[in-house]
């Protein structure tokens, strides 16, 4: 029998559709299967604030930034911390990545459409959407071409094998759906299918939005699951494939090592069931765990995400809180996500500059404050300690200690030679004009009312992103549960850990699109040739 395309591509995030684009150009047929309606076209990145990592980029060099590879290899190696026998892939990745992102990364995107050290998160002009348009656009072309065709609402639920070698792929087709993007769809299904191709390609995301399936791979080392969490991604976001894909015989690795934010704020204006957004805090808020203890150094803001989160796991209680001022919130607060940030998602200049000249916090962070769960706001420390307890209803905050904490640090502030690291850290960013301007706020003393109100935020374990996956070499070819390679069988993006569990243990910031990106071309330019 005829095969029904060249290739298969299963999943129409990022990665398939770099992938699924690659195929096309290359001119061979590519079907790309999605259990989500056609709205959902993108995936996860469409959510995203569309971070980049970029190594010794024109922009790093414009503000004085010095970056090389070997830095950033330095940097990306330190984070990793590559200790396993199952890390010979992952290293190879990840070289092969910062190599990528020192040369041809920028050029390549550029030329298609629009832990660090130094600076190198690149923000995208257009966020999430706009890193998106241009591979949408090229799958379109290629689907008025005859070369791509999507087929929505199609779930897999099994890979066909014969002799080891993948050849097809069977499932259910569900019943239409116009639910907006992100929101929750039906599962019923109204018919079957089977397809036949030359290579199937998995793209199919990681497991953030099955809590289940987090906890039942959370590693010992991180203290034991949280009994209680909120999604930084929609719930279609299950793992199935991931399980499938291994069921028919695909090596899973570092399935334990996985990337969850600890600054995770409950959407007021939810889209997805337990929907919750992250922070992305500047230096300065004061940060406290559930019982009023401030974070050791050096756990600051924007720091060391997993161990915080090793920290916070450690107190028995799966939160921890912010205080700060309402002249920090308006200069250091960013929520990620292009929902969040429609100056940069709508490519408006003008709401752009008003970042650093605003006398207010962006619309989105004042609209948290006002009516999101999780903020707090009182014009003194006694009120802003009471309201805290009866919010967690865990009474675990004694106002003396925090007054205490608040006030040493506050002393520092007449001193210039402060031993205070996290004022430090401050003094240390300001240092950097970008962050001068628009991310870091000019010390004060939390207590002092001309910088009021106070304000405090309850920070939730948000869960995001799958750091392990399918091993794979680095043209994306599957290897099998006894170390060969699965021939016709390909994967990319969070499925393979953003190529091959490149990241190790930790990820520096703008690495996951990047990731998808690259492990997507890299995969699909290989399908396209392996077909002949």
């Amino acid at each position: 029998m005829a095969d029904d395309a060249d290739v298969i591509v299963v999943g129409g995030g990022l990665a398939g559709l770099v992938a699924a684009t690659e195929i096309a150009d290359a001119g061979k047929r590519v079907i790309v299967l999605d259990q989500e309606g056609e709205q959902n076209l993108g995936g996860q990145a469409f959510w995203s604030f569309g971070g980049l990592f970029l190594v010794d980029s024109p922009e790093q060099r414009r503000l004085g930034i010095r970056d090389s590879y070997d830095l950033a290899m330095q940097d990306w190696s330190g984070a990793a911390g590559f200790d396993r026998a199952d890390d010979h892939w992952p290293r190879r990745w990840a070289e092969a990545y910062v190599g990528f992102a020192a040369g041809e990364k920028r050029d390549w995107l550029r030329a298609i459409g629009h832990g660090n050290s130094v600076p190198r998160f690149h923000v995208t002009w257009g966020t999430g959407p706009g890193l998106l348009e241009p591979f949408v656009r090229r799958a379109r072309e290629a689907e008025a071409r005859r070369l791509l065709t999507f087929k929505f609402r199609h779930r897999v639920d099994a890979l066909c094998v014969t002799g080891g070698t993948v050849h097809g792929v069977s499932g259910a087709i569900l019943e239409p759906t116009e639910v907006a993007r992100g929101v929750s769809s039906s599962r019923h299904g109204v018919g079957e299918f089977a397809l036949q191709a030359g290579a199937i390609l998995i793209a199919s995301g990681g497991i953030g939005g099955n809590h289940a399936l987090v906890r039942q791979n959370w590693p010992e080392r991180l203290g034991p699951p949280p009994k209680r969490m909120i999604s930084g991604v929609p719930e279609h976001v299950d793992g199935r494939m991931i399980g499938i894909t291994e069921a028919a015989g695909a090596r899973l690795i570092n399935r334990d090592r996985m990337w969850h934010y600890v600054e995770g704020i409950e959407n007021w204006n939810p889209i997805w069931p337990m929907h919750g957004i992250r922070i992305l805090p500047g230096p300065s808020s004061m940060w406290f765990d559930a019982t009023g203890r401030r974070l050791p150094s050096p756990l600051f803001p924007g720091s060391d995400t997993l161990g915080q989160l090793q920290y916070i796991q450690s107190t028995g209680h799966d939160y921890s809180w912010f205080i700060l001022t309402q002249a920090i919130i308006k200069k250091e607060f960013a929520l990620s996500g292009s929902e969040q940030n429609p100056d940069l998602t709508g490519k408006d200049w003008l709401m752009t500059a008003r970042r650093a000249i605003n006398k207010g916090a962006p619309a989105p962070v004042e609209a948290f404050k006002d009516n999101g769960v999780d903020f707090i706001v009182r014009d003194n420390l006694d009120d802003l300690v009471a309201a805290m307890n009866g919010l967690t209803g865990d009474h675990l905050l004694d106002v003396r200690e925090i007054r205490t904490q608040i006030e040493a640090r506050d002393r520092s502030m007449a001193n210039p030679y402060v031993k205070d690291t996290q004022m430090m850290n401050i003094h240390n960013a300001r240092k950097y004009i970008g962050d001068r301007l628009i991310r870091t706020a000019r010390p004060h003393r939390i207590l002092d009312p001309a910088h009021g109100p106070l304000i405090a935020v309850r920070l939730n374990i948000l869960t995001r992103k799958t750091l392990g996956g399918f091993e794979t070499d680095l043209d994306g070819r599957v290897f099998g549960q006894q170390g060969e390679i699965m021939p016709g069988l390909y994967a990319a993006g969070e499925a393979s850990g953003f190529g091959g569990g490149m990241h190790g243990y930790r990820s520096l910031e703008g690495t996951f699109l990047g990731g998808c990106l690259f492990s997507g071309r890299n995969a699909g330019r290989a399908a396209a040739k392996a077909v002949g």
